[in-house]
């Protein structure tokens, strides 16, 4: 059995070609950094990597993480600046027995002193978002805090390994120094080869206070399916974040057990992945919100041209 799943569309062309590695019999670690990779190289994608939305300062500090489920070995840089990949950092800082986690500046001089390319992330495009963004919302007396579409992949090889890898340039309009829940164990990711994977994406700070991917592992380690974990771990988050703290953000996870059985669950109405495994052929998925329970669908061409059409269209400034 092989497997991979991925949060958003944007992920699914880098999971086409790590989905033809894993059939082909490569190794889940190396697939799925190279996927995340590929989203982190797209300049039209605004909240991962190259062209991702700057902090207030108008700097890009990047967030990344991976995992080795056999291992339980893991890596993850906050706040990096100006190095292209920061997944390819982290990967390399889970190969690290200490120090395998880095941020800001330390973090930029451990990447340079590695080989790893000094590359300027901000582009032109993200400027034109940035200052569109601020009219839409500074201007206007609202929270600038909107944006967060973390990528997060995971992988399940022939050989029974499992890993995970994540990348996202955080909140549009982050504090400088911001870290969410992308780069923390746990949170925004977790993997055990016996088990299975999670990875979430939304918004960091109330991801963090439910330690979500972990907890959905550890559900699935107790006999759930993957996707009963996955609805209970952000059904219940939500209810005791709106009980105990009046409200609640963006909640959005995936996740895949070591049999290649996936799940995804949400509290929004706009959520998409994509998968593919051994029995479930490479597809977009977009999701519904039922009485608390996800429903997934397939996405038709014209969802995937408007698509194609958005994220592409010309910014008015």
């Amino acid at each position: 059995m092989w497997g991979i799943i991925a949060t958003w569309r944007m992920a699914l062309e880098g999971v086409t070609e790590s989905a033809t590695a894993l059939m082909q019999g490569h190794r889940a670690g190396n697939a799925v950094v190279e996927a995340v990779a590929a989203v982190e190289d797209f300049p039209f994608y605004k909240s991962v990597g190259y062209g991702g939305l700057p902090t207030e300062n108008g700097d890009v500090e990047l967030d990344a993480a991976w995992m080795d489920g056999d291992t339980l070995a893991f890596g993850a840089v906050a706040n990096l600046v100006d190095i292209a990949n920061p997944v390819r950092v982290a990967h390399a800082l889970g190969r690290q027995r200490y120090n395998c986690v880095l941020v800001g500046q330390g973090a930029r001089e451990w990447a340079l002193s590695q080989g790893f390319a000094d590359k300027k992330m901000l582009t032109e495009r993200a400027l034109q978002h940035y200052r569109k963004r601020c009219r839409e919302t500074l201007d206007k007396g609202l929270s600038p805090y909107d944006g967060h579409d973390t990528v997060g992949i995971i992988g399940l090889d022939k050989q029974g390994s499992m890993s995970v890898a994540t990348s996202t340039s955080g909140l549009f309009m982050k504090k400088r120094g911001r870290v969410g829940d992308s780069p923390v164990i746990g949170s925004g990711f977790y993997c055990d080869s016996e088990v299975g994977a999670a990875t979430a994406t939304g918004v960091g700070e109330d991801l963090m206070k439910g330690c979500a991917s972990y907890e959905i592992v550890r559900r699935m380690a107790q006999g759930m399916t993957p996707q009963q974990a996955a609805d209970s771990v952000v059904q219940e988050l939500e209810d005791k974040l709106m009980s105990r703290f009046g409200r609640a953000g963006d909640l959005s996870v995936v996740c895949m057990n070591a049999r290649g059985e996936f799940g995804a669950a949400t509290n929004i109405q706009t959520f998409s992945f994509v998968v593919a495994t051994e029995n479930q052929p490479l597809t977009v998925f977009r999701t519904e919100r039922v009485q608390g329970n996800t429903v997934c669908y397939p996405v038709d061409e014209a969802w995937m041209q408007a698509y194609a059409a958005r994220i592409r269209a010309p910014i008015e400034e």
